[in-house]
């Protein structure tokens, strides 16, 4: 069975991933990017059974896929982007391939800049794309398979329909608690995980403590500026890579964002901002 590292793109699921792989594929907690491989990414064509020549088709082969790919007796932790809304009739994923999620989520206002950074967008072109209905990301492919198509809706509509999960048991994350409440927040993430597996379980705290230092945001940055991260990407302006690992917590809407975008993104996610408790 799955559990799904979910979130919408720029949210913090990579720092979440790299807990989690530091905390359950190593020996004594310790990070290194060599680990986050233990959690891939799906929708993605090595996860795929057969061609998909258009977005339709590979949503169509969501579920074969995870049925083809994720045994049941085995717990599968993988990573998405994918909203939880159905798109053109398909769904993502039922309860018949997945055990529970965990989603990420943060303020829309701090996801912009870091988006802006990592898909080289103008400020207006990332919001335009923040709450576009329609949006998806696609990685390309040599023959043009599009079984990598992975479905995101506007920001809102993408939390709203992770929120609403009746099917499987999920945990929500607010990506802001965790620079103060990390130790709180991953104790509970591992409760979460272990309580699918082995209910008596107890969490090994010094292995803990090792993945929160380990995966500190500092360290990641570090970390990839001396040795590079596979999933970094480059600029389309002048093709050079673009730093992953870019702000963290130090990305402050209120710091960083054009004066026009606060405003017009405060206004227009101002129900949304109220229900999330920002």
């Amino acid at each position: 069975m799955i559990i799904w590292i979910a979130s919408y793109p720029k949210s913090g699921n990579t720092y979440l991933r790299s807990f989690l792989s530091s905390y359950y594929f190593s020996k004594n907690g310790k990070f290194d990017f060599t680990l986050l491989s233990n959690i891939k990414n799906f929708p993605g064509i090595h996860f795929s059974k057969n061609r998909s020549d258009s977005n339709f088709e590979a949503s169509r082969n969501w579920l074969i896929n995870q049925n083809y790919f994720f045994k049941k007796d085995k717990l599968n932790f993988l990573k998405t982007h994918n909203s939880m809304k159905l798109f053109e009739g398909n769904r993502f994923t039922t309860n018949d391939q997945t055990i529970g999620a965990i989603y990420i989520y943060r303020d829309p206002r701090n996801i912009i800049t870091s988006f802006k950074n990592h898909y080289s967008m103008t400020y207006q072109s990332a919001f335009d794309f923040m709450i576009d209905d329609n949006s998806f990301i696609i990685q390309d492919s040599y023959d043009n398979d599009k079984s990598n198509f992975t479905y995101l809706g506007s920001w809102a509509s993408h939390y709203k329909s992770w929120f609403s999960i009746k099917d499987f048991k999920i945990m929500l994350i607010k990506y802001e608690d965790l620079q103060d409440k990390k130790f709180e927040i991953f104790f509970n993430v591992i409760k979460f995980i272990n309580s699918f597996v082995n209910k008596d379980e107890k969490v090994n705290e010094d292995k803990l403590e090792n993945s929160i230092k380990t995966t500190n945001f500092s360290v990641l940055k570090n970390n990839e500026r001396n040795y590079g991260f596979v999933e970094s990407v480059k600029s389309k302006k002048n093709g050079q890579k673009i730093s992953f690992f870019n702000l963290g917590f130090n990305n402050r809407w209120k710091k960083n964002l054009p004066q026009n975008f606060q405003t017009s993104m405060s206004d227009y996610f101002k129900e949304d901002l109220k229900f999330l408790e920002y």
